[in-house]
């Protein structure tokens, strides 16, 4: 069985000491750092940060061009405010605007941001997924549809 659950994600990016500074504006500070790669604790995982030259060699793929925006990175929290907060703090750290948060056709409110290197995040409030005190989330039970 494969375990549900992800302990590493590694965001390709194109300049190492950029990305490390945009993440620690937003309060993510890193944990670990060896040459060459930035690894930042996040709530039951971790954030890697490591050059797209090297992320393409780690892959076995040397010289592939990596993309971006072809998913989305998601932050839910428990308020509108917060959302909005949040929102104005990646923007002040360096994101651009992808879409300003605004209250949606689900029902609950969500913006979207791209980092420095253009990965795409959703800041997001949903008022049928309650988070923990962590802000970590688990899905309600109920029928799976």
């Amino acid at each position: 069985m494969f375990p549900k659950s992800i302990s590493l994600i590694t965001l390709g990016v194109g300049d190492l000491e950029r990305s490390r500074r945009f993440y620690a504006a937003l309060g993510w500070e890193a944990a670990s750092a060896p040459e060459g790669v930035v690894f930042i604790q996040l709530a039951g995982q971790v954030l890697g940060l490591f050059p797209l030259g090297e992320l393409a060699k780690d892959q076995g793929r040397p010289g592939a061009e990596l993309g971006f925006g072809a998913m989305t990175l998601a932050r839910n929290f428990a308020s509108v405010a917060e959302v909005d907060a949040a929102f104005e703090l990646a923007l002040g750290a360096g994101a651009s605007v992808v879409k300003r948060p605004e209250k949606v056709f689900w029902g609950g409110y969500s913006g979207y941001f791209a980092d420095p290197d253009g990965h795409v995040w959703e800041v997001a409030m949903n008022p049928f997924w309650p988070l923990s005190p962590e802000g970590t989330l688990t899905l309600p039970e109920g029928p799976a549809g």
